[in-house]
């Protein structure tokens, strides 16, 4: 699936706006993009939404603000990743960017931990 330039665009922003927390990067996937730090990846990008993992930790905060789930079609039934609907606010500010990525980012890593572990 080609990506536009409206969607290189916007990923390109949300990239920008993370930078806070590190040297964040983005790498094409599915159609959209993933957004990574540290070679971990705590969001993804879908038609121009950004999203953020999650966890038991954090979820219940995006859950409170009615943020959706990033899901896809796969053989007729709706699949769901355990990433959501970052803020629109975020989108707007570096620094509530800052705060909402960097509980990507933590439940990114805890995963990561998760699995070292076994």
């Amino acid at each position: 699936m080609a990506i536009s330039r409206e969607d290189q665009e916007f990923c390109d922003y949300v990239v920008g706006l993370c930078q806070l927390i590190g040297p964040v990067y983005s790498k094409r996937m599915f159609g959209g993009f993933g957004v990574f730090l540290d070679d971990l990846m705590f969001g993804l990008i879908n038609d121009n939404v950004f999203y953020l993992k999650v966890d038991l930790e954090s979820k219940k905060e995006f859950e409170d603000l009615d943020l959706l789930p990033f899901s896809y079609q796969r053989q007729g039934k709706e699949m769901s990743l355990g990433y959501l609907q970052a803020p629109e606010e975020a989108l707007e500010s570096s620094e509530l960017m800052t705060l909402w990525a960097n509980k990507g980012f933590g439940a990114a890593l805890r995963a990561a931990a998760k699995k070292k572990k076994l």
